[in-house]
Order: C-alpha cells, then structure tokens, then sequence
C-alpha cells in the first residue's frame, strides 16, 4: 500500500469515526489512540505522517522501546495494558501520557507510593470490567464509582480522568452494547471526569454510540 493509498484507507476510518460521532452529537468530539503494540516503530511514523499523534502500546519494555526510537516525534503516548507491580518504576521512568489500565484500589496505592518517592504525578483512567467476565481486568461495576472517590481522595498524585473499559466479548451486539452503556452511565456519574475510553477495532462505531470520547484502534489503524 503507497502512502496516499493509506491516506485514503486511513480518512475512511476517520470517515466512520465522525459518522458514529454525529449520531451522538455535533459536539460530541472522539479522539482516536492507534495501538501500535504489533506494529513497528516505521510503521507508526508513517501514521504519523499522516496525522496520528497518540498511540498506545500494552508492553511496559515495547512502551520504552518505541518512544526511545521515536523520540524526534511529538508523540502522545498511552499504557493500555495491565500493570505489574515490579514494573511501575519502569513506566514512570517514560512518563506516558496517560495510563489507561488501573485497574484495582491495590494497584493505585502502590502507583502512589512510587509516584511520591519520584516528585510526579501521572494521568489515568479507572479500568472497569463492565461486562464481569473473568478474562478482564478492572474494578466491578458496582464499586467503581466508589474506588474512583476513594483513589482520588487517597493518591493525590494520581489524577484520574475517567474511565476505560473493554466491550463483552459476544457476538451479541445487545450485551458489547450493555457493556458500554453501564462503563458511560459510571462515567457520567463521575466528578471532573472527562474521557470515557471505549471501543477497539470492531466495536468502536457502537462505543462512540454508546458516548465513548477516546477509542483503542489497533489492526485497523495499521491496516493488519
């Protein structure tokens, strides 16, 4: 595929984005996080030529990697993927944009601590596992609204700013559809909150739908 073939392939999807956006509102604004995590560096810098800029990888040593070897680029870069402990000091150390993924009241108090210990602070959304199902990580719908408060009261220097979750895993479009209208309906509920990150490559149009404002596109964005 040339670049302005990609181009094109590319503004189809942007294409789909805002008719999904559209249905919500004329104001409703969707920002889209290209997940390069089977992808190369190369690859990513083509996106970025095009006009991506916030890309998301699920591997704490493939995060450093990639923003090591493109760091000339203005990139915004994202972890969305689950975080061990013994790692935390490893992503600090890259200071991502945002972590998308914490996803436990444990898992913030020892980001905490290491967040003090280093004089930072860090972005991220409160994982919930709308669709309860065991494959998932996240917070239970019915307490996440309470560990939101609960986080942000105890960990200053987390700055939560929404939540994120993952559609069920079905061919049912009625429970992927369920799934994320609970995910909303919390974030909607949720004081200074402003992202509501939902929706990956085969789900996104219902996401946005839904009132996703942030979505998780991978193979689709790098055409795989």
């Amino acid at each position: 595929m040339t670049q302005t073939e990609y181009k094109i392939y590319i503004d189809d999807i942007i294409r789909r984005v805002e008719s999904a956006r559209l249905k919500v509102s004329a104001h409703h604004i969707v920002k889209i996080v290209a997940i390069s995590k089977y992808s190369t560096s190369q690859e990513i810098e083509v996106l970025y030529k095009i006009g991506q800029r916030a890309f998301g990888e699920n591997k704490v040593q493939d995060l450093k990697a990639k923003t090591q070897e493109l760091e000339e680029f203005p990139l915004e870069w994202h972890f969305v993927g689950n975080l061990q402990k013994n790692k935390i000091n490893n992503l600090l150390d890259i200071d991502p944009t945002l972590f998308q993924a914490l996803d436990s009241l444990e898992l913030a108090h020892e980001l905490q601590k290491k967040l003090v210990a280093k004089e930072m602070s860090l972005d991220c959304l409160l994982q919930i596992n709308s669709a309860k199902e065991e494959s998932k990580h996240g917070v239970m719908p019915e307490v996440a609204k309470e560990i939101y408060e609960q986080i942000s009261q105890e960990c200053p220097n987390i700055n939560l700013k929404g939540v994120m979750s993952i559609g069920a895993h079905s061919e049912d479009k009625t429970l992927v559809r369920k799934s994320f209208e609970l995910t909303h309906s919390i974030y909607k509920e949720l004081k200074g909150a402003t992202i509501c990150s939902m929706g990956m490559s085969g789900d996104f149009e219902l996401a946005i739908e839904c009132g996703s404002n942030m979505v998780r596109l991978g193979s689709l964005m790098f055409n795989k």
